[in-house]
């Protein structure tokens, strides 16, 4: 989690380019490509902290229930103005004065401070995002696990049908009204994010990369990532230069 107190300058979070100021808040999430351009007077705070950590100390809830932890439906991205920064900044301030102590129950109180920001962060999501409240919510949440476990070895959209007990006909229909994305633009664009990110890796070949994600045929991946991207896996990684 990065908040920006002061200056400016931008955040690219896989590949989508974010532009900062104060109030400017991010979440990052394991496996994201992110580097940033910063200006000299620069200000605010980092927090790393993992999701095992905070599943185990609450047994009643889990970290990828807050809505702004669901990658495919959100943006990494919130800002706060000066009146919601009021509410949210004591907490950061206390979360580095208590990482600066060596306390009694010292982590305790850093994951309930954490915590707290999320709440915060919760509220002023479900007042500004456009965002109903759906009980396809729930099935696009289970989507999201499966894709994330599968995509490099199952592309088909009848196979999550059938893993969420679904017609492929339903599932489309829960994507369409959630996410205006059929399963079948899911599937791909994780596909292609991951291609992304690992072409950031000079050391890969871009056969290594197709393998990776469970391509057999190289020109087939090389088809479907121009497609999508209107570039060649090469001339995405020069672009990267």
């Amino acid at each position: 989690m990065v908040l920006f107190t002061k200056g400016s300058g931008w955040h690219e979070i896989d590949f989508t380019k974010y532009h900062i100021k104060p109030g400017s808040l991010f979440m990052l999430q394991p496996g994201q490509i992110h580097h940033w351009e910063l200006s000299a007077d620069i200000e605010g705070y980092i927090f790393f902290y993992s999701q095992e950590a905070y599943n185990l100390y609450f047994a009643h809830k889990k970290i990828e229930d807050y809505p702004f932890y669901q990658s495919v439906m959100n943006q990494p991205e919130m800002v706060f103005n000066a009146e919601e920064l009021i509410y949210v900044l004591p907490y950061f301030d206390l979360m580095i004065s208590e990482s600066q102590n060596s306390n009694p129950k010292k982590e305790d109180k850093l994951v309930n401070l954490l915590d707290c920001i999320h709440i915060e962060m919760s509220r002023k999501y479900l007042s500004t995002v456009t965002h109903i409240s759906h009980s396809y919510n729930y099935k696009i949440h289970q989507l999201e696990k499966l894709l994330e476990q599968y995509y490099q070895t199952e592309k088909s959209p009848s196979f999550y049908a059938e893993k969420m007990n679904l017609s492929l006909k339903h599932l489309n229909r829960i994507c369409k009204d959630i996410l205006n994305q059929t399963i079948t633009e899911l599937i791909t664009n994780r596909v292609i994010l991951e291609a992304k990110r690992l072409l950031t890796n000079a050391s890969k070949t871009i056969n290594q990369v197709a393998e990776n994600l469970g391509f057999e045929n190289y020109s087939y991946f090389t088809r479907l990532f121009k497609k999508q991207t209107g570039l060649t896996p090469s001339e995405f990684r020069k672009s990267l230069n």
